[in-house]
């Protein structure tokens, strides 16, 4: 039987950022062919793409993504976990899946799929084109590090970048100009104080300001500002823009940019269930089935230099997605 250990090991130690999978799809696919699977390469941008493996179909879709944030971490077996980049987002996932659908096929139950998409943690270009694909299968389980907790649903999420303009000047004669900073500064704080929408399940619509910038040097009165804002949404974002125009208006200009529904997922009866707040590739794959989120290892190290999973869940995951697969089947 595939040891998921030593299989996830194999591929921490493959460098694959996002737009660099190249490597990794090459590993996956050789994996999957040595046994036997139907393996169809979808070519996302040149070098890269999703990988599409099949037996009889009309099952359910074990999928996660094989993009890793930078910087490569290599892969470091420390006691009870297993370290490196990737591990619990979401290479370690992917060997689970990997080593669920080998024991399934073992054991007879040929309807199941695996999809590896490409491109999750920028922009979710994989997903994209993955849904492209004449997927058959009646449920699909994505994997993001849940915990080993079916995940009840997610937050969505929503980028918007907001400007503010002023006029350059001299410092020393600051009544010339007019400063963009300092409206910036002053809209800023004030978004923590709109009435934002909440869900009985998901919770909050929280906002993180990511990014600032503005002005070119100390001794000229600033011209520009920006700032770049990411809310978790957990509705329909139309109440959001609503009131963004209006914490706005009249001092800054927004511009919209990605955004990810947020989500309700299929829960299965025996299986523990709670929300998320983070987003996950299930809203670009709807056509792959009812959606189900489940992955071994903790968001909260995630994407971090101490990125791990433990070894004695990494295997228990496999059980779980096997039991899942069935469950799922058998209704």
């Amino acid at each position: 039987m595939t040891d998921v250990v030593s299989l996830a090991a194999e591929l921490l130690a493959i460098h694959s950022p996002s737009g660099g999978e190249g490597p990794a799809i090459d590993f996956v696919s050789r994996w999957l062919l040595g046994r036997g699977w139907n393996v169809h390469v979808q070519e996302v941008s040149p070098g890269r793409g999703n990988v599409w493996a099949s037996r009889d179909g009309g099952g359910v879709t074990l999928s996660t993504h094989l993009d890793t944030v930078p910087p490569y971490i290599p892969p470091r077996l420390d006691g009870d976990r297993l370290f490196g980049r990737g591990s619990c987002d979401a290479k370690g996932i992917a060997a689970a899946m990997l080593a669920a659908a080998d024991r399934l096929v073992e054991q007879g139950e040929e309807r199941v799929d695996l999809l590896f998409v490409v491109g999750e943690e920028k922009g979710s270009d994989g997903a994209r084109a993955a849904n492209h694909l004449p997927a058959s299968s009646r449920f699909l389980i994505n994997g993001e590090p849940t915990e080993s907790i079916l995940a009840s649903g997610c937050k969505g999420s929503m980028r918007v970048t907001v400007r503010t303009t002023g006029a350059e000047a001299h410092s020393a004669y600051p009544q010339l100009g007019r400063s963009a900073i300092e409206p910036m500064l002053a809209l800023l704080p004030q978004v923590h104080r709109l009435p934002l929408p909440v869900d009985p399940v998901l919770g909050e619509t929280t906002v993180n300001i990511g990014t600032i910038r503005g002005g070119t040097e100390a001794n000229i009165i600033p011209g520009r500002c920006e700032a770049e804002l990411m809310f978790r949404l957990v509705s329909d974002p139309a109440p959001l823009r609503a009131a963004l125009e209006q914490w706005a208006n009249g001092t800054a200009t927004l511009e919209w940019g990605s955004f990810i529904p947020a989500q309700h997922f299929h829960t299965v009866p025996g299986f523990e269930a709670r929300p998320v707040s983070y987003t996950s590739d299930i809203p670009l794959l709807g056509r792959w089935g009812t959606p189900l989120l489940f992955g071994p290892g903790s968001i909260h190290v995630a994407h971090t230099d101490h990125e791990h999973v433990a070894v004695d869940e990494l295997r228990a995951s496999v059980d779980t997605y096997v039991r899942l697969v069935r469950t799922l089947l058998a209704a």
